[in-house]
C-alpha cells in the first residue's frame, strides 16, 4: 500500500458522514475526534468475526477514552457493494443497537488508503497534536476475550495520559482485511 501511517507520523485529516445519529453530528472530522488529550481512530466494519467478538471490549475502550478526555470514532471503509452487510443502511442498524461512538462511512476508501489501514479492527491512538503514538490491535485475542494475554491499546492509552513514551507503539492488528474496491 502506498500510504502507511505509523507511530511518529501525523494522522491524516478526514471528514465523513456519521451513521450513528445518537453520537456526534451528521458529519465528523478529525478535529472533532482529537481533543485536548488526543483520540482514537478505529477501522472497523459490521461483519468481521474479529470485530463482532470484540464489540463489548471496543465499547469498554471507547468508554475509557471518553472518561479520560480522549475522542473515539469508528470508520467503516469496506466495499459496501461486495459486502452488503457494510452498507450505510446496515451501519445505521448496527449503530442503533447501542454503539456509543460516531460510526463513519468511508465510502470511497480514501481515508483507509491515507492511513494505510489493513485490518478490522485496527486502532490508531493519536496525541492532541495529531501525531500517531500507537497503531495496532486492542489485545492479542479479538475473537475470544478469555484468551487475551495483552492489553496493548489500553496500555498505550495509560502511557499517553501519563505523559510517558509509548513502550510498544506498534503491534500487528488481528482481524479481517479491509475489503477493497477493485
Amino acid at each position: 500500500m502506498a500510504n502507511t501511517v505509523e507511530p511518529g507520523n501525523n494522522a491524516p485529516n478526514f471528514e465523513l458522514p456519521n451513521a450513528n445519529d445518537s453520537s456526534g453530528s451528521g458529519t465528523v472530522s478529525m478535529s472533532d475526534v482529537i481533543g485536548d488529550k488526543g483520540g482514537i481512530i478505529m477501522f472497523t466494519c459490521n461483519h468481521c468475526p474479529y470485530v463482532v467478538g470484540s464489540e463489548p471490549r471496543i465499547e469498554n475502550i471507547a468508554e475509557k477514552a471518553r472518561e479520560s478526555g480522549l475522542g473515539f470514532v469508528g470508520i467503516n471503509s469496506n466495499d459496501p457493494v461486495k459486502y452488503e452487510s457494510d452498507s450505510w443502511d446496515n451501519m445505521v442498524k448496527r449503530a442503533s443497537r447501542g454503539m456509543s461512538y460516531p460510526y463513519l462511512h468511508d465510502e470511497d476508501q480514501t481515508v483507509a488508503v491515507s492511513y494505510g489501514a489493513e485490518r478490522t479492527p485496527e486502532f490508531y491512538l493519536v496525541s492532541s497534536s495529531g501525531t500517531v503514538v500507537y497503531r495496532g490491535r486492542m489485545d492479542d485475542s479479538p475473537r475470544d476475550p478469555s484468551h487475551a494475554s495483552t492489553s496493548d491499546l489500553s496500555d498505550a492509552i495509560d502511557e499517553l495520559l501519563n505523559g510517558k513514551e509509548i513502550s510498544n507503539p506498534r503491534t500487528d492488528s488481528i482481524g479481517c482485511s479491509v475489503k477493497w474496491k477493485l
